[in-house]
Order: C-alpha cells, then sequence, then structure tokens
C-alpha cells in the first residue's frame, strides 16, 4: 500500500536530538571527553560574565561551536550558525535544542572574542589534553564517519 505525502509538519515530536545522533558516532566521545572539562571551569566562566544584565549565549556551547567549526572546516561564524539550523548532529553537540534558532553570527563571533581574550580556549584545550588517554576512545569504524 501507498504511503501519502504529507507535507505538514507534525505539532509535536517524541524523538530527542540524541536519537538522531548514531550510537557509534565518533562526536560522542568527544563530547563527553569537552563536557567534563567544560563542568570544570565553572569558576572561569563565572569571573567573566555580570550577574545582572540579558543573558548571553553560553560560553560552553559558544566552545563547543567553535570545536566543530574546526573539525569539520567550517570557514566561517556565519556558516556554522547556518549550519545549527538544519544540522541536526550539530544541534546535538552544541547542546542547542530544536525548539532554540541558532545565533546570529554577529552575536557569536561578539561572544566568541570574549572567550579569546580570557584565554578560556587554552584552558579549555589543557584541560582536555591531560584527561586520561583511551586507546578505546574511538570506534574502530570512524573512518565510515569521517569521509574516507
Amino acid at each position: 500500500m501507498r504511503g501519502s505525502d504529507v507535507t505538514q509538519g507534525s505539532m509535536f515530536s517524541y524523538l530527542t536530538l540524541e536519537d538522531y545522533v548514531p550510537k557509534e558516532h565518533p562526536l560522542r566521545p568527544i563530547r563527553e571527553i569537552v563536557n567534563a572539562a567544560l563542568r570544570e571551569m565553572d569558576e572561569t566562566f563565572a569571573a567573566m560574565y555580570a550577574d545582572s544584565g540579558r543573558d548571553s549565549i553560553p560560553p560552553e556551547q559558544l566552545l563547543r561551536g567553535l570545536i566543530l567549526q574546526s573539525l569539520y572546516g567550517l570557514r566561517s561564524e556565519r556558516l556554522l550558525c547556518e549550519q545549527l539550523g538544519y544540522n541536526m548532529l550539530f544541534r546535538w553537540f552544541v547542546g542547542l535544542g530544536v525548539e532554540n534558532k541558532p545565533w546570529d553570527h554577529s552575536t557569536y563571533t561578539k561572544n566568541r572574542d570574549r572567550l579569546i581574550e580570557h584565554e578560556v580556549i587554552r584552558e579549555l584545550f589543557s584541560r582536555v589534553l591531560i584527561r586520561p588517554r583511551r586507546r578505546d576512545c574511538f570506534p574502530r569504524s570512524t573512518s565510515r564517519w569521517m569521509g574516507r
């Protein structure tokens, strides 16, 4: 029996972003390592931001976005923000919910500059590098995900 071609979107979704990411995807262990390092940086982030005013983009999300730019060769913040509009894998990695709009590229750039000014990127990578090295961190089939 032929299914119907319904183009109307549903009002509710019962899937999470987690459901869209394959269990063996190489970004899963990377995200775990990065998230553990980011949790250790709470004091650093608290010192960078004022106690009052409008909420900014969470620094954890900004840093994950920078990592995606590096890993996937995204040449600009504009391109990253465009990808966050429709790429479920990128949304999941960054921590941006399905119901949230992606950031404006100029806002992203302005907030990124704050991270650079406070050398937060250097701190994140030093924390990532001191993590115990595990040989089994990445699945054997990573070449499939990296386009090789």
